[in-house]
């Protein structure tokens, strides 16, 4: 058994953030270049209709992350939070907790959303021309939710135990396999999108395999008993109650999603939903370092936090924020200098690169704000302040983003939907900035012992 977490609290704190999220942010990459690449198979392949299907099947896949997610975070703040104070027990009951879950409720949302696929595509937004496409790619993808769910989950509590390498290889290895397969499937097979969704089912399968391979071969400072894996009401209740805030921003992103597709064909059609899905890719790819950051602040947050070292707790926060507000500014100055070309990689339609240059340069206007939001919400959860992390989620996406989607198009249009964007993120972060600033004073200041050399 090997025990990665001694770092957690002793490394200098640039160096140490550094290196657990170098590999946080290598791994999002990656799986983030697959998103793109997987959207070019699809678009140059099949066509912007089956975009528009990719994009109307996404709030299930994010229903399926919503969950695992929900687990794994709760659960690696409890680990982090054990490993800092000595409890080992508890760390390792809590991985034997989390295993359990993430196979009940996996199982279960394969079977239900199988039992229904049909109705929940059309209540997410599919017309009769998208909705092949759609329950093509989504009926693969759901008999494949176990493995998204289990390399997910797991994935958050080998970054908690100080792990960064092995979460970062877990990315790679299923992102680099389905850039592969990809093309294989779709070209070399003629499998059209079914070929994408079944190549990343097998590449999130191989993920799960080497993840077994991680915990079992003693290469884990955790070692979960059989006895571990039985679920303690104790361990579930903090674990979901700490992890409640990342399900509610997931689900609240869904739910924003069917109403922005059922808004969208309303007030632009088939054209608007695949321009939207193909904005979002890009969003996605250019701010995903800055939750590179986030994952690797975590665990050095919750461990140091668990030890008594607040004045570590407080480095990490001051440097993450300033690392993820510089980071947030240059992707928008990307997007907003060169969208076309941007888009002009997944598609060749002149009306879906025409909409979505027009959509991107409205959307992000507000988005240079995004990088201390991430960070506030992170370090709630690493503290396991699960209130505060459950109003910041629903804030944005919910209790702002949804109004101004269901009111301003009324009035501006299609304009209106590409408008409630920045607005939403400017108000989001005028809350988020008031927390944060009261939530960084109340830390104490105390010092268990000096920062090491």
């Amino acid at each position: 058994m090997i025990d990665h977490s001694t770092k957690l609290g002793t490394e200098k704190i640039p160096r140490l953030l550094l290196s657990m999220s170098a590999p946080a942010m290598v791994g999002l990459l990656v799986q983030a270049f697959y998103n793109l690449t997987d959207t070019i198979f699809v678009g140059r392949g099949v066509g912007s209709l089956a975009i528009a299907g990719i994009a109307i099947a996404f709030p299930v896949q994010i229903l399926v992350m919503a969950i695992a997610q929900t687990f794994g975070i709760g659960c690696a703040s409890i680990v982090s939070r054990g490993l800092g104070s000595g409890n080992r027990d508890l760390a390792n009951r809590t991985l034997g907790n989390l295993f359990t879950l993430v196979i009940l409720f996996s199982v279960a949302i394969a079977a239900l959303g199988s039992a229904f696929i049909a109705p929940f595509l059309r209540l997410f937004g599919a017309t009769e021309t998208i909705l092949p496409f759609a329950r093509e790619y989504l009926r693969i993808i759901l008999i494949g939710s176990p493995f998204f769910m289990f390399a997910m989950a797991t994935n958050a509590v080998v970054r908690a135990e100080g792990n960064a390498r092995v979460a970062m290889w877990t990315m790679i290895i299923s992102g680099v396999l389905n850039i592969v397969l990809d093309p294989l499937f779709i070209y070399g097979l003629h499998m059209g999108i079914g070929g994408a969704a079944l190549a990343t089912v097998l590449a999130q399968a191989t993920t799960v395999i080497y993840l077994i391979y991680y915990f079992l071969g003693r290469r884990s400072g955790l070692q979960a008993r059989l006895s571990d894996l039985a679920l303690r009401w104790s361990i579930v209740r903090e674990a979901f109650a700490v992890g409640a805030g990342s399900f509610a921003r997931m689900v609240a992103g869904s739910v924003t999603v069917i109403i922005l597709n059922n808004t969208l064909a309303a007030y632009g059609g088939d054209m608007a939903i695949a321009a939207y899905g193909v904005i979002n890719r890009m969003l996605n790819f250019l701010f995903l370092p800055l939750f590179g950051i986030v994952q690797g602040m975590m665990p050095i947050v919750g461990y140091n936090y668990g030890a008594g070292r607040l004045d570590r707790v407080k480095h990490s926060l001051h440097l993450s924020i300033g690392v993820t507000t510089a980071m947030s500014v240059a992707a928008t100055v990307v997007l907003v200098a060169i969208p076309g070309l941007l888009l002009r990689v997944f598609s060749n339609d002149p009306a879906l690169v025409e909409m979505g240059t027009a959509a991107t340069r409205i959307v992000v206007l507000a988005f240079p704000t995004v990088g201390f939001q991430v960070v506030a919400g992170g370090m709630y959860q690493a503290l396991g302040r699960a209130i505060p992390a459950f109003v910041l989620a629903l804030l944005r996406q919910v209790i702002v983003l949804i109004p101004l989607i269901a009111i301003l198009p009324r009035f501006l249009g299609l304009a209106g939907v590409w408008t409630s964007f920045p607005i939403a993120d400017g108000v989001a972060a005028a809350v988020t900035a008031a927390m944060l600033i009261v939530a960084l004073r109340r830390l104490p200041t105390t010092v268990a012992q000096t920062e090491p050399a």
